[in-house]
């Protein structure tokens, strides 16, 4: 009897284990199920409009010094997995520095950028300034930050082959085509396939990720000219005992005139750096460039600087590349290879509107390291050059001065 006993209650035990395991296994099956992003539909329920929050005070809008960290306040998309919003105008980054000669660090700048350009808020609407007359939100081109690239920072090979693959498919995405009926088109008039294509303005990074940029725009555009701003001629001959290693951010130009990436009719600004002597000169000059030295601006003056640039690029297209040391490191000290003696943001950003109108296919700045900035001056100075390049890539030319108390008698010659 205490046989049958044992016999039924362990029967018991057993069918209440698988009960529960059952069970178990059901629960489990739910919670996998739930969706990733625990997104539900609760607006329609929950009277927003009566919560003490909305009641008071309306929408939760970010501050300059809040939210999410976008460049200026933009809409934020991981665009390379996203394709979901089309755009015309769209910000990149590329951290990237494992070719640099001195400081590392230029990884960190497109954090340094974004960073920097929070009080802007362009993305809110606020981007009006004397000195262009405009914003760059004026012009009906739909802005985007695409987010970063996840750029290998152990093969250079990966890396640069990366920075292409994200370059190129970027560019090769559908336009919006503008958001209101000012919106003009840019690129189809000199685009080999005849279509309208995005422009991406790119935060480095050190000054290497303009080779992969410039195998890309080849593939849409042909060879280009470039306008170069840095202290450095970055045309140097490739060195190393690997064809890696001879492509750094000092050789990249030189790379892309032997691939045939570029016109003959670039040229560099602001150019200060040692050198071995003449012969970096002449090699200098059969990569293609033209040289406007860091001094030409006090013996020639801005305007002359800004008709020599014109001049020598006339209406073709063009990349503009800046280097963040062609600021002088007083102003602008984050940077990996700093050189006295640069130019000031002032004239930087003057020099910027007067070229307007040129055929502008993309740009970069490149080489903010802010492990070595002051009160992030750096990320801010170089945050508001990416907010003139969008307006000079928009306008059809150069602003008129701001008048003020003043008239055009009053300029100075």
């Amino acid at each position: 009897m205490l046989h049958l006993w044992v016999t039924l209650f362990s029967l018991c035990i057993y069918a209440i284990a698988q009960r529960h395991h059952h069970s178990s296994e059901q629960h489990q099956e739910a919670l996998i199920s739930v969706p990733g992003d625990f997104t539900f539909d609760t607006n329609s329920q929950i009277p927003l409009s009566e919560e003490p929050w909305t009641s008071k005070y309306g929408a939760q809008n970010d501050l300059g010094y809040s939210g999410p960290l976008s460049f200026s306040h933009f809409k934020y998309r991981k665009c390379l997995e996203d394709a979901s919003a089309p755009f015309d105008i769209g910000i990149i980054g590329f951290p990237f520095d494992t070719t640099t000669s001195y400081r590392p660090g230029a990884r960190f700048g497109p954090y340094a950028i974004r960073s920097g350009s929070r009080r802007q808020s362009l993305g809110a609407g606020r981007g009006y300034t004397l000195a262009w007359g405009s914003s760059p939100s004026d012009f009906g081109s739909s802005l985007l930050d695409c987010g970063d690239v996840p750029i290998s920072a152990y093969d250079n090979a990966k890396a640069i082959d990366q920075m292409e693959a994200a370059y190129s498919t970027l560019l090769s995405r559908p336009v919006l085509g503008g958001t209101s009926e000012v919106y003009k088109e840019k690129t189809r008039a000199f685009s080999l396939d005849g279509k309208e294509h995005p422009r991406i303005v790119t935060l480095g990074g050190d000054h290497t990720i303009v080779l992969p940029i410039l195998r890309s725009l080849h593939k849409v555009y042909g060879p280009v000219s470039v306008i170069h701003f840095d202290a450095h001629l970055d045309t140097w001959p490739p060195r190393g005992t690997t064809a890696q290693e001879g492509i750094t951010h000092g050789s990249f130009f030189a790379v892309a005139a032997e691939e045939g990436l570029l016109t003959n009719t670039s040229i560099h600004a602001g150019i200060r750096c040692k050198m071995l002597g003449i012969e970096d000169m002449q090699h200098d000059d059969t990569v293609g460039f033209q040289v406007i030295s860091a001094e030409d601006i006090d013996d020639y003056g801005i305007k002359k600087v800004i008709e020599k640039i014109r001049e020598r690029i006339r209406d073709k297209p063009v990349y503009l590349s800046l280097d963040i040391d062609v600021v002088d490191p007083g102003q602008a000290p984050a940077t990996g290879t700093p050189e006295v003696g640069g130019w000031t943001t002032r004239e930087v950003k003057r020099i910027l509107r007067g070229l307007s109108g040129l055929n502008f296919v993309g740009a970069d700045i490149v080489e903010v390291a802010p492990a070595y900035d002051n009160a992030e001056i750096t990320g801010i100075a170089a945050a508001d050059i990416v907010h003139d390049f969008l307006s000079m890539m928009l306008v059809d030319g150069p602003p008129q001065p701001h008048n003020g108390p003043f008239s055009n008698i009053d300029l100075v010659s």
